[in-house]
């Protein structure tokens, strides 16, 4: 077995990582959809040859593809086993219940050849604008099975011995309503899985293909060692936490998400047993998709982790069969966001018993997922699906971050000048919304306040959201945060959706609006603490009222104001 000092390690560290952000970087300026282009919905990385574990991903890459990606390679890898591989091939699939996360993401898998044999495997992933299904967006709040939310698409070859088949295209094209900018993420994709070839074939040209194989067997055992080192660093015990989701977008009942967390020694089990059992509507998550959330929440409290199989060696995972966390197909699944982001959230709530310096409140726990569609006066039809921003949770340090994007990734909130300039909108509002923050010694970030007005003669909307009825929860004593609220504008009023936070087929006249107000983040330590400059700061800024400031923190606040 070669061994490879540190100093060449390092190198080779940030040459494959780089190779990962070009990949990256080649589709967000080559997309034709805004969730790719501008907000980054997408991530590259390199496979291991035989399991699909994750060697590297780029640092643009979006955290909860480093552990559902190495499912999706791992089943190309089983499905490749049917017959023989070529140089050039390339897999194509969506199916959600194979890789994860929802059908939204479209994935391309590729095998990298070298001297004749798989050295490696190249994927690329990307939210598509919109993949078929009952609703425009593919953000279906009522779907009851994954047939409604999207076309589904098993893992097939797209590309043999380096030729695209074109059958395969034109029925990926042909489920989507809009095959323009499907084709345009697509070549997008394809160039940015050919530029890994091409960088890969420099790095084994310069560095050979010995060093770099053992310097990804070195990155991968590296990766463990210091996760084992971080736990034992810990004290051994047991934390419990338990939170909700609204409901399943069909019955309005709260849904429990909880978790065991035990630390002992080196180890850490994250223990899911009493969840709620898979349910008829579409929060549901495949089991790839509830380890890589556990792999996000770790990436939170644990910063210095690479994103590398390696770092879950430790870890034992417990999600009990039969829960929404491990839906089997065809259970929808298209809201996968919503759940993984409270999964994220009673991780943060438990290790806050182990290591309350390290945790931060939990942040405002929705993407709010928003499509409006309709058509424009010439009959061509047009789909605006974006997510939304909240507040962050406090942490020992400081305030949580006000209008920040879900901490299940580093994807940004695409800016409203796009938005206008794409589709026939027209943002009344995109402003922070005061008293949304959870108060504590170290405040919440502020929650925003969005509003859309139609500019066009028509058009439905859809919502998929939460934290409508249960708020982002504060930590080592510190206060929850606003709840979720969506409204929308008819000649009677201001309309409210009966299930909170979820909403289907919206009808939009020319002139009326939707209204999101979304939570802001819980607050760290008591309120008691925060001293009272920052609470009159907050009130001078217009970041909290007067009469809120009162409730939440007393008057003491007020001598300082004067």
């Amino acid at each position: 077995m070669t061994t490879i000092d540190p100093i060449t390690l390092a190198v080779l560290a940030g040459r494959m990582e780089q190779i990962a952000d070009e990949m990256d970087a080649t589709l967000f300026r080559a997309a034709f959809n805004p969730i790719i282009a501008e907000a980054h919905d997408a991530s590259h990385g390199i496979y291991h040859p035989e399991t699909g574990a994750t060697l590297v991903q780029g640092k643009s890459g979006l955290p909860i593809f480093v552990g559902v990606m190495a499912y999706g390679v791992a089943a190309v890898i089983e499905k490749a086993r049917e017959s023989e591989v070529a140089d050039g091939d390339i897999w194509i699939f969506n199916d959600a219940h194979i890789g994860g996360t929802h059908l939204s993401d479209m994935r391309l898998v590729r095998p990298y050849f070298h001297d004749g044999r798989i050295f490696c495997w190249l994927a690329s992933v990307g939210h598509w604008h919109d993949v078929g299904g009952a609703v425009p967006g593919n953000y279906n709040p009522g779907a009851t099975d994954v047939f409604q939310e999207a076309f589904v698409l098993p893992p097939v070859r797209l590309a043999r011995g380096g030729e695209i088949i074109e059958d395969v295209v034109d029925i990926v094209l042909r489920n989507t309503r809009l095959p323009q900018s499907a084709r345009g993420d697509l070549n997008g994709q394809l160039g940015a899985l050919d530029l890994g070839v091409k960088r890969l074939d420099a790095l084994l040209g310069e560095y050979g293909e010995t060093t770099i194989r053992a310097a990804l067997d070195a990155l991968s055992d590296r990766a463990e060692a210091l996760m084992r080192a971080e736990l034992e660093a810990l004290p051994d015990g047991r934390w419990e936490a338990e939170d909700f989701l609204d409901n399943d977008g069909i019955t309005d009942a709260a849904l429990p998400i909880r978790v065991a967390l035990e630390l002992r020694g080196d180890r850490l089990t994250l223990d899911f047993t009493g969840t709620a059992p898979a349910t008829a509507g579409p929060v549901n998550i495949a089991r790839p998709t509830a380890v890589a959330a556990v792999y996000v929440a770790i990436k939170h409290v644990f910063p210095a982790m690479p994103a590398n199989a390696g770092v879950m060696r430790p870890l034992d995972v417990v999600i009990p069969e039969g829960s929404l966390l491990a839906a089997e197909f065809p259970k929808p699944t298209g809201g996968y966001t919503e759940t993984i982001l409270r999964m994220i959230d009673v991780i943060f709530l438990a290790m806050a018993g182990a290591a309350p310096d390290r945790v931060v409140a939990n942040a405002y726990g929705t993407i709010n997922a928003l499509s409006i569609a309709g058509r424009r006066e010439s009959g061509t039809p047009w789909v605006m699906f974006s997510f939304y921003g909240g507040g962050h949770g406090g942490s020992l340090e400081s305030d949580g971050l006000n209008h920040g994007n879900a901490p299940i990734s580093t994807a940004t909130i695409p800016p409203l000048e796009i938005l206008e300039a794409a589709y026939p909108v027209m943002f009344r509002q995109w402003a922070l919304r005061p008293d949304s923050a959870g108060a504590g010694r170290h405040r919440g970030g502020l929650g925003a306040l969005y509003e859309i007005e139609l500019l066009e003669e028509r058009a439905e909307a859809f919502l998929f959201g939460e934290r409508g009825q249960f708020a982002p929860q504060g930590v080592v004593g510190g206060a929850p945060a606003a709840l979720n609220a969506f409204h929308w504008e008819t000649e009677d009023g201001w309309q409210a959706p009966p299930l909170a936070s979820k909403m289907r087929g919206i009808r939009l006249e020319r002139g009326r609006s939707v209204r999101l107000q979304t939570p802001g983040g819980g607050g760290y330590g008591p309120p008691s603490e925060r001293p009272a400059e920052a609470v009159a700061r907050d009130v001078a800024l217009g970041y909290l009222s007067a009469e809120k400031a009162d409730a939440d923190y007393g008057s003491a606040w007020r001598e300082v104001h004067r």
